[in-house]
């Protein structure tokens, strides 16, 4: 007699107790992922500060951080965890945003590869993310020093350190440089 294991769901995902990891739930499969590296989580500031500035300054929605999930498919269950992700004001109910993972696809995701991220894995991600509804898809590649946004599958643009970033439709008047997104140094003190 053949047993076929059971598919993950949410709650089983909710139920994780905290290990130290964080998990997405690829159509009913668990999947760990490591804690992030100082310089990823530095960069992704470069990015989630002004992006969140912007956002509130004209209370457009919500920012979000790297461990929230959303549910972007069920039956088998589908959830990810974008490094940044934007949602629209319209979209946000409070009532729901207490416990739990979001309802839906984010507005807006961007991700940052990781040393140990795979391009096909990335791939899926991007595919998973506007399959679901996004709108754009930000791809950060710390070691091609590149950004790639999907629009969808065929409306693809690679902008390199001396391109901007715009929010297009999805944050109309939003944009950052590239070359702030990679920035590495800090900045000294000036003295008085």
């Amino acid at each position: 007699m053949t047993t076929v294991p059971a598919l993950a769901t949410i709650q089983d995902l909710l139920a994780l107790p905290d290990d130290g990891y964080r998990y997405e739930l690829i159509r009913g499969a668990l999947r760990r992922m490591s804690p992030s590296g100082r310089k990823h989580g530095r960069l992704i500031m470069n990015m989630s500060t002004p992006l969140d500035q912007f956002v509130t300054e004209h209370q457009l929605g919500i920012v979000y951080a790297a461990e929230t999930g959303f549910i972007l498919a069920t039956n088998p269950d589908l959830v990810r965890a974008p490094d940044i992700a934007f949602v629209r004001s319209d979209r946000v109910h409070l009532e729901l945003d207490e416990d739990g993972y979001f309802p839906g696809a984010p507005d807006l995701v961007i991700e940052y590869i990781s040393p140990n991220d795979l391009y096909t894995e990335v791939d899926e991600k991007v595919l998973d993310y506007l399959e679901a509804g996004t709108s754009m898809v930000v791809i950060v590649n710390p070691r091609k020093q590149v950004v790639t946004v999907y629009r969808s599958r065929t409306d693809i643009a690679i902008l390199t350190m001396r391109d901007q970033l715009a929010g297009a439709d999805v944050l109309p008047g939003w944009s950052l440089s590239v070359e702030a997104i990679f920035a590495t140094r800090l900045k000294k003190a000036r003295n008085p």
